[in-house]
C-alpha cells in the first residue's frame, strides 16, 4: 500500500481517493445497493455495477488525531498498513495483489483512515482475502518501521504557514479542538523515531477496527452475493470502536473578528513549496456553512460557487483577474465530524495579506446585502451540476463517493435527487442564502504575512512567531 496526500472535498462531493481508473463509465441511473450491519460493528454497502470490469473497495476507518499521545504511531501505522502480514511478507502482498489484478492505497484524512482496493471482477474473493490478512494478522516489520521512520525524518516537521494560519482560524471561531492544535498535526520527530513494531501493533489492536467502520463494495455481482462474501471474510475481524472521532465544534457557528499571524519567513511549506518569504502572504476567512444533509444546502453551496468556487467567480475576477492582487483564490464547504464551515482562501505576494482581505471583505459584503444576477446563478448552478457528473465519471470514483456518502449519514442515491434540488434553486433563494451566512461581519479574516529573514539590526523584527493578537494562549 502507498500513503497518499488527502483529497479536498468540494460542496456536496464527497472525498475521491486513488484507484485504477474503469475503462466503463458508470451508469447514469441509480444504482441497485443493499446495506447491512455486521455483528462485528462493521457497515457494508455493495452496489451492483453490471459487468464492471473492476471492483472497487472503499473501507473508511475512524482515525482522527484527537490524542496527542497517539499522533506519532498513527502517522507510522499509516505508512505501514498493508506492508506485511504474519503470513506474508511486503513482496508477498504485492505478489498475491498482482495475481488478483489489484491495486491497494491507503489515505489519510482529517478524520478518517481510508483504504482503497480496485481489483479485476473475478478477484473480488481473493482481494477480500488479501483485505482481511492485513487486518486480521498485521506484521509491522522494524526494517519496514525504520524505512516509514527515516522517511518521517527526511521531511519538515514544522506546520506550514498555511496550517498555522487554519488552526488560529479555526481555534479563534470555535475555541479548543484538535483541528485547531497541534496534535492534530504532524508528530514530533523524536515520538516518531523513537516508536517500535509493538507500539504500532498496540495501535493496530485499537483503531483499526470493524467497530465503527464501513465498507463499500461497487462490483458486478449481485448485491446479496458481496454482503454473504463480505460477511464469511470479515467476520473474524473484531474490536471497537475506538473512539478515535472527531468531537463537534464547542460553537455551532465560528465567533467573527481579526487574526493576524506574522513571523520570520522560512522559505519552504510544509510540503516542501515556498510558503513564506519569497512566497506568499495569506489570507483565510471562515464563516458559517450549510451542512450538506440540510435541505437548504443547495442554495448556500450556489451562493459559495458564485462567490469563489471556479475560475470565473466574482472573488477570482476581482483579487486576481482585475487587480493582481493574489494567484490562488477558492472557496468552498468544508466538512467533517467537527461542523461545517465556509472557507475562503487566497495567497498572493508577501505585504498584500491586508488589502486582499479587504476585498474578501467587500465581495462578501456585497452579495450578502444585493445578492447574484441571474445569470450567476445559472452559471453557478450549471457548473455545481456539471461537476457532480465529472466527479463521478469513473468507478472508482464512484465508489469513492458512496463511501463518502456513507461516513456522512447519506443515502447512496443522495447526489442524484441533489442535481434536481440544484436545477430547482432560484436567485432569490441564492440571495436569502447569501445575506444569512455570508455578511463579512460573521466571518474570522485570518492574515499571515512573512517577514524577509534578512532584515537584522535594531529595527528587525522578532525572530519568534507572534501568538495572534486574541490567541493568548490558545494552540495556534
Amino acid at each position: 500500500m502507498t500513503l497518499a496526500p488527502a483529497v479536498a472535498r468540494p460542496a456536496g462531493v464527497p472525498p475521491t481517493t486513488p484507484g485504477r481508473t474503469s475503462s466503463a463509465p458508470p451508469s447514469a441511473g441509480p444504482r441497485t445497493t443493499l446495506s447491512a450491519a455486521l455483528p462485528t460493528g462493521l457497515r457494508v454497502l455493495a452496489a451492483h455495477a453490471p459487468a464492471a470490469p473492476l471492483a472497487e473497495l472503499r473501507l473508511v476507518i475512524p482515525y482522527a488525531r484527537t490524542e496527542p499521545g497517539l499522533t506519532a504511531a498513527q502517522e507510522l501505522l499509516a505508512a505501514c498498513l498493508g506492508t506485511g502480514s504474519r503470513e506474508r511478507t511486503r513482496q508477498d502482498v504485492a505478489d498475491r495483489a498482482a495475481d488478483l489484478g489489484a491495486e491497494f492505497s491507503t489515505v489519510v484524512t482529517a478524520e478518517s483512515l481510508i483504504l482503497s482496493v480496485s481489483v479485476l471482477a473475478p478477484g473480488l474473493p481473493g482481494a477480500l482475502d488479501l483485505l482481511a490478512d492485513l487486518l486480521l494478522r498485521p506484521r509491522y516489520e522494524e526494517g519496514e518501521v525504520a524505512i516509514a521512520q527515516r522517511r518521517a525524518a527526511a521531511a519538515p516537521r514544522a506546520p506550514a504557514p498555511r496550517v498555522r494560519l487554519r488552526r488560529a482560524a479555526l481555534a479563534h471561531g470555535f475555541g479548543p479542538h484538535p483541528l485547531s492544535c497541534g496534535s492534530g498535526g504532524t508528530a514530533p520527530l523524536l515520538d516518531v523515531v523513537s516508536l517500535v513494531p509493538d507500539d504500532l501493533l498496540d495501535l493496530h489492536a485499537r483503531a483499526v477496527v470493524p467497530g465503527g467502520s464501513s465498507l463499500v463494495v461497487l462490483a458486478g455481482e449481485e448485491p446479496d452475493s458481496v454482503l454473504r462474501l463480505v460477511g464469511e471474510r470479515l467476520a473474524p475481524w473484531s474490536g471497537g470502536p475506538s473512539g478515535l472521532t472527531l468531537p463537534p465544534f464547542a460553537r455551532p457557528v465560528p465567533r467573527p473578528g481579526p487574526v493576524e499571524l506574522t513571523e520570520p519567513g522560512t522559505g519552504t511549506s510544509g510540503d516542501g513549496r515556498g510558503d513564506a518569504f519569497g512566497g506568499q502572504s495569506l489570507v483565510l476567512t471562515v464563516g458559517p456553512g450549510v451542512p450538506t444533509a440540510d435541505p437548504l444546502h443547495a442554495p448556500f453551496h450556489v451562493a459559495q460557487l458564485l462567490l469563489g468556487g471556479y475560475a470565473s467567480a466574482r472573488l477570482a475576477r476581482q483579487v486576481r483577474d482585475r487587480l493582481g492582487l493574489a494567484y490562488d483564490v477558492s472557496a468552498g464547504l468544508r466538512e467533517n465530524g467537527a461542523g461545517s464551515w465556509l472557507e475562503i482562501a487566497c495567497a498572493g505576494a508577501p505585504g498584500g495579506a491586508g488589502r486582499i482581505a479587504a476585498e474578501i471583505t467587500r465581495c462578501l459584503r456585497d452579495l450578502a446585502e444585493h445578492g447574484p444576477s441571474r445569470a450567476e446563478v445559472d452559471r453557478a448552478r450549471a457548473y455545481a451540476a456539471g461537476f457532480t457528473r465529472f466527479a463521478l465519471a469513473t468507478r472508482a470514483e464512484e465508489a469513492s463517493a458512496l463511501a463518502g456518502f456513507a461516513a456522512a449519514g447519506l443515502e447512496p442515491d443522495w447526489l442524484d435527487g441533489y442535481r434536481d434540488r440544484l436545477a430547482a434553486v432560484t436567485p432569490e433563494q441564492v440571495a436569502e442564502a447569501a445575506a444569512r451566512h455570508l455578511a463579512p461581519d460573521r466571518a474570522v479574516v485570518a492574515t499571515y504575512e512573512p517577514v524577509p529573514p534578512a532584515h537584522t539590526g535594531p529595527h528587525a523584527p522578532d525572530s519568534a512567531p507572534a501568538v495572534p493578537h486574541d490567541q493568548k494562549g490558545a494552540h495556534p
